[in-house]
């Protein structure tokens, strides 16, 4: 089996170019076939994809435009169990029997649980997903074996605990999340490091929101460049793109072996290769840079909650109160909504409208917060 090559950027196949914007599973075959030849041809090989991905229309792409086209030793595969459809352990043959059809091969380089989390996790472990996916690879169907997670690091160690068995973990890990209260990036891959695991990394760009900085950090961007670029006067010389950074970052990260991008344009694929054909690590001047700029957007958060509880030790609805806020100061920097997060934080715990004024998580509180106007304006946003 073809392992991942010694580039440390793979090509995330979920935001593939479409010939009808508003419909998802008009992939645009003949522009993909056009990025996947140059994203060859330039050396990469680390192709990832999953079931549901464009309306279940990735994987058949992934065939017409790669694995139909090139010899399968020269790229690597990575694919993916839809866990939340899983009703059963019967259906874990029958989803991946399917996928290998789709993808049009009889082996997959690196086959992931996708999406792991609290919520599913129970369920993978009373189906028996990680045996299936263990004895998959003891046939010589799979080659690595991990799963993607968008969860705290708690779960994420729990589940490494469980499952030493486990290669790799794709973490969602880009500069604005390292610190941040929801997808606790530093913190997971810091578990993964204890467990020894590899990671694969998800969202460096965090969905295009470090593509397109707001003014005052692009400001600081721009004239970081300025001053160290080459001084040549051609600003397209000497100022790279604030996607290149965000990936950078991501790929700098020792225990990181790839960075997924999802790439809409042939454009987009050739710059980010260009970029990381000769991959160079975040000089110090770069990381004071990221901090910079993490600062500046963190600066438009709404709520200043430190997350240390008190407030939910004395909720009589038992509210998960710090992580709904760290949603809506997510949601104010970066203007998303994560509800898959929000149904995370809400398992076993009252929903923001749960709330009854009672004010006793405002009299716990050493910020001095207003608690109640802010669940209120998180159940409008949440909840509406």
């Amino acid at each position: 089996m073809n392992q991942s090559g010694q580039k440390k950027f793979g090509f995330g196949c979920m935001r593939l170019p479409l010939v009808h914007a508003d419909d998802p599973k008009s992939i645009d075959i003949e522009q993909f076939k056009s990025m996947v030849d140059l994203y060859l041809k330039r050396g990469f090989t680390y192709f990832d994809t999953a079931y549901p991905y464009h309306g279940e229309q990735s994987e058949d792409a992934v065939r017409q435009a790669l694995v139909e086209r090139y010899p399968r030793n020269s790229f690597h595969l990575a694919d993916k169990m839809p866990i939340l459809r899983v009703k059963g352990p019967e259906d874990y043959p029958m989803f991946f029997e399917t996928q290998l059809k789709r993808c049009g091969v009889t082996y997959f380089d690196s086959y992931l649980l996708h999406n792991l989390g609290r919520d599913r996790y129970d369920n993978a472990q009373r189906f028996g997903a990680f045996d299936f996916l263990v004895r998959k690879k003891e046939e010589g169907r799979i080659g690595r074996i991990g799963f993607s997670f968008h969860d705290d690091a708690q779960t994420l160690d729990r589940i490494l605990t469980d499952h030493p068995e486990v290669d790799f973990v794709q973490l969602q890990i880009n500069y604005l999340d390292w610190d941040g209260a929801v997808a606790q990036s530093g913190r997971c891959y810091a578990i993964a490091q204890q467990h020894g695991k590899s990671v694969t990394v998800m969202e460096p760009v965090k969905g295009g929101t470090l593509a397109r900085l707001p003014a005052e950090a692009m400001d600081l961007f721009i004239f970081y460049y300025k001053r160290t670029g080459n001084q040549s006067g051609d600003l397209q010389d000497m100022i790279p793109s604030p996607a290149s950074l965000a990936i950078r970052y991501a790929a700098s990260l020792d225990h990181v072996t790839t960075v997924l991008s999802g790439m809409s344009t042939l454009a987009q694929l050739d710059e980010n290769t260009s970029f990381m054909q000769s991959f160079v690590p975040l000089t110090e001047g770069e990381k004071n840079l990221v901090k910079e700029i993490t600062d500046v957007m963190n600066r438009t958060i709404r709520v200043p909650c430190t997350a240390c509880r008190y407030c939910t030790e004395v909720c009589p609805k038992n509210i998960n109160i710090p992580d709904y806020f760290g949603l809506l100061n997510l949601h104010a920097v970066t203007g998303q909504k994560t509800n898959m997060y929000y149904q995370r934080f809400a398992m076993n715990h009252g929903k923001a409208s749960d709330c009854v004024s009672c004010g006793q998580c405002e009299k716990a509180c050493p910020q001095h917060i207003h608690i109640r106007e802010f669940l209120k304006e998180f159940s409008s946003l949440y909840e509406s």
